[in-house]
């Protein structure tokens, strides 16, 4: 079995991520400096796969500390990189920590895959690199636009040194993966997203209907779309997660055209914030109370994605649809729900 390292691995995307890889024959350790993600994630995956992984609690902006869990693994293959800080509001309050944290560990690890002849290496993008994109839906050959938070420009810098980093390495692979809005969770309820108020949109509605919140705030309803609120394409997870390991196994099968190409990760549907809380109160039968407030920093009006390239390269489809993303998302709200009265 290939052993792959995931970074961010007791975080939601690395956590399925993860129970993915294992699935499909690959053997798996975490670095995670528990910043934001939980232990909790590796428990789940056992529960789900049987297999134990182990996680390095390492701060991947100590270069020392990064070097050591390669020295410790020498049979390391390849690097699935998800560790970042992720919150769009928090980016806008705090643009130094993000830069700080999001490049540092970036620029780390592909020093250690430097040093210790690591090829394969996919990097969790976003389709924030976008901004406000002219075509819809957008391909990966659009045009990035100024970015409209420094989460986004993170990620903007860190395909840009990925690219510079290829075009010296050309032994080196890497596959940049630019995902839209993962929601939902595994169709077990037995891992989701860990963090107790998230700022995602499915797990700030699944909490207020939960009681967790008072109330759901939708930011702005008088955007140029069809019902006023911003358009995202929503997709599922494990879907995602599934993304990740076809392409590690599309460059370790050395099926790709270049050392460094993009991919989009979305279902190819918009979808407004109106229109996901109409379907999460179908689904799960619940009112949602929720008002209506003013925009939001950061945000951007309207996006969702061409996903031809992935489907054709990958061999990737999405399976869940969007009442299977809330329902699994209501599931596994539920899910905590119970663990938290079962631990009193």
């Amino acid at each position: 079995m290939s052993k792959i390292l995931v970074t961010g691995g007791c975080g939601y995307i690395g956590g399925h991520t993860i129970v993915d890889l294992i699935q499909n024959g690959f053997d798996v350790i975490s670095v995670d400096n528990l910043c934001k993600g939980s232990l909790k994630m590796l428990d789940g995956i056992e529960k789900i796969t049987g297999k134990k992984v182990k996680n390095y609690k390492v701060d991947l902006c100590d270069l020392d500390d990064t070097e050591a869990v390669f020295l410790e693994n020498p049979d390391i293959e390849g690097i699935i990189h998800f560790a970042a800080l992720k919150s769009v509001p928090e980016s806008v309050s705090e643009p130094i920590l993000y830069f700080n944290n999001n490049i540092n560990s970036l620029l780390n690890i592909l020093q250690c895959a430097e040093d210790f002849d690591v090829d394969n290496f996919v990097f969790s993008s976003s389709c924030s690199v976008y901004g406000n994109a002219d075509t819809l839906p957008v391909s990966e050959d659009a045009p990035l636009k100024e970015p409209e938070s420094p989460y986004a420009r993170t990620k903007q810098m860190g395909e840009a040194i990925c690219r510079d980093f290829t075009f010296i390495h050309k032994e080196f692979n890497a596959i940049l993966l630019r995902y839209f809005n993962p929601v939902g969770a595994h169709p077990s309820a037995i891992i989701g997203e860990f963090q107790d108020l998230s700022e995602s949109v499915v797990p700030v509605i699944t909490q207020t209907a939960m009681g967790k919140r008072k109330e759901m705030t939708v930011f702005g309803d008088d955007y140029a779309t069809r019902d006023g609120s911003c358009i995202r394409d929503y997709i599922h997870v494990m879907d995602i997660a599934n993304a990740h390991t076809r392409a590690l196994q599309y460059i370790m099968e050395d099926r790709n055209k270049s050392n460094c190409e993009i991919f989009n990760l979305g279902t190819g549907n918009g979808v407004t914030v109106l229109e996901l809380i109409n379907a999460f109160e179908r689904v799960s039968g619940q009112k949602l109370n929720f008002n209506i407030g003013p925009r939001r920093p950061g945000d951007i009006i309207e996006v969702y994605a061409n996903n031809d390239r992935a489907r054709n390269l990958l061999g990737w489809e999405t399976q869940y649809g969007l009442d299977a993303m809330m329902d699994t998302a209501w599931r596994w709200e539920q899910a905590v729900a119970e663990m938290k009265k079962a631990a009193l």
